[in-house]
């Protein structure tokens, strides 16, 4: 049986030294992170620290932590802001509320 396929994806918020936002996803979030901290992962935080980890939630199977990370990614900084304030446990219920209280295009 192919474990890979079938555990669960997290998506992560990591804020770097000037303060950008950046998101992703990853099975093993703090393997994740410290490839990130040895500028082993993304480009986009290479020389880019010290970073710091302001948020991390599951996401479920691959499909869908892609899904909630494009939608992440696609939030004003405000908005990341606030999630990584609020640190919900679901980011799909998380994204319910957002909308149905403020109406402003937060559904998945």
């Amino acid at each position: 049986m192919d474990t890979v396929s079938h555990a669960e994806w997290h998506l992560y918020i990591v804020r770097t030294a000037g303060g950008v936002l950046y998101t992703g996803i990853a099975l093993d979030v703090a393997r994740r992170f410290a490839q990130h901290q040895d500028g082993k992962g993304a480009k986009a935080l290479r020389g880019k620290g010290p970073l710091e980890l302001v948020f991390h939630c599951a996401a479920g199977d691959r499909s869908l932590a892609s899904k909630l990370e494009y939608r992440v990614k696609r939030l004003k900084r405000p908005q990341k802001v606030r999630l990584t304030e609020q640190q919900p446990v679901s980011l799909i219920q998380w994204f319910a509320d957002q909308s149905r209280s403020k109406g402003d295009g937060y559904a998945i």
